[in-house]
């Protein structure tokens, strides 16, 4: 016989020839020299020497352990104390009870939802990162989840967590702030055939993303086409001058256009507007002829009206001085003064025929 101790905290499992016996716990044993004891440590997992089926078979063990078993498309979460610990995969597993304080809690991996009672920080430690999948959508967006293909449902912003499996998940985001579109350098033929290219906008929001991602194939484009096909259609109504007098009217007429068939792509018409209309350089030349003339037809008309206001103005003085012979005087006098105030020297003898001099100088 030979005297063995088990210290507190420990246990030991008694093997003759290979095959269990018993299993002791803390105190002092005698056993035989034949036999084998292996201790193990409560603090730690139960490493099975032999199968373990065959040990658990002994009620005393079985009562002492606690057995965790992990299925296929399983996995276990273990938690010590409280605090999440490690993930364990498909099989099983064996714990000493009394020291520590084990919970386990098992997650179907076949599935996609995670209905578990796991935390958000335990889902992101790098223990459970090989399982679980994560779809994020921004705070400006809506997304839609899409199982096998299928729709699913629908996110809206924030973090999602599924369980990673065979099965495939695809997400389509849609963008909820007011965005713009624009047609730029579309060339259109008038109602006269005057070449012109147009760069306009419109300004668009998504409202219905199942109508935008689910029942439409590339709702954008499909709008940016309605918003081609609304233009040429107004534009090739008028002559190139009555569409430069009616800018306004092309956007009031293709966001009325767009209004009702935009809905049919979960979109709403926000606002529309013409940025530029470029003519071709010929075309341009001749229209900068045309203002040339009429700015200068303009400008002969007020020549043409001051000349008939200076004429009008001279009449009516002429009639006064006929009717005023104090008048005429003063005009003649005044008419001297500037022709003198070019002239140096002028030379006047006597008499009270001054005036009649100054008129003899300056008519000859």
């Amino acid at each position: 016989m030979k005297r063995i101790r088990i210290n507190t905290g420990k246990v030991g499992l008694v093997f003759r020839k290979g095959d269990y016996r018993t299993v002791i716990t803390a105190g002092t044993y005698w056993v035989s020299v034949f036999d084998q004891v292996i201790e193990y440590d409560l603090a730690k997992p139960f490493i099975a020497p032999k199968e373990l089926n065959i040990l658990l078979k002994d009620n005393k063990l079985a009562a002492l352990l606690e057995v965790v078993d992990v299925k296929d498309n399983e996995v276990a979460m273990q938690y010590e104390d409280g605090n999440f610990k490690t993930v364990l995969s498909p099989g099983k597993y064996a714990f000493w009870k009394g020291l520590i304080d084990y919970k386990f809690v098992k997650a179907d991996l076949s599935k996609i939802e995670i209905t578990e009672p796991v935390d958000l920080t335990v889902m992101k430690r790098k223990e459970l990162v090989p399982y679980i999948r994560v779809c994020k959508v921004e705070t400006y967006e809506k997304a839609i989840l899409f199982v096998n293909g299928e729709f699913y449902k629908q996110l809206n912003a924030g973090e999602f967590y599924f369980w990673k499996n065979e099965v495939a998940l695809s997400l389509l985001k849609a963008d909820m702030r007011q965005l713009q579109m624009e047609v730029s350098g579309q060339e259109i033929l008038t109602k006269d055939k005057a070449p012109l290219r147009i760069n306009f906008y419109s300004q668009y929001k998504v409202v219905d993303i199942v109508k935008t991602l689910v029942e439409n194939k590339d709702a954008e484009k499909q709008l940016y086409v309605l918003m081609q096909l609304a233009l040429r259609e107004f534009i090739g109504m008028f002559t190139l001058d009555e569409l430069l007098e009616q800018k306004t009217a092309i956007a009031d007429y293709v966001k009325s256009t767009l209004k009702d068939k935009a809905k049919d792509l979960g979109i709403e018409i926000k606002d529309c507007g013409v940025k530029d209309i470029i003519l071709p350089g010929e075309i341009k030349d001749i229209m900068n002829q045309v203002l040339v003339a009429q700015k200068q037809a303009q400008a002969n008309v007020i020549t043409r009206r001051e000349e008939t206001a200076s004429t009008r103005s001279l009449l009516n003085t002429a009639k006064l001085m006929e009717d005023n012979e104090m008048l005429f005087k003063l005009k003649e006098m005044e008419y001297v003064e500037k022709i003198a105030d070019k002239i140096n020297n002028i030379s006047l003898s006597g008499g009270n025929q001054v005036v009649d001099q100054l008129k003899e100088i300056f008519s000859r």
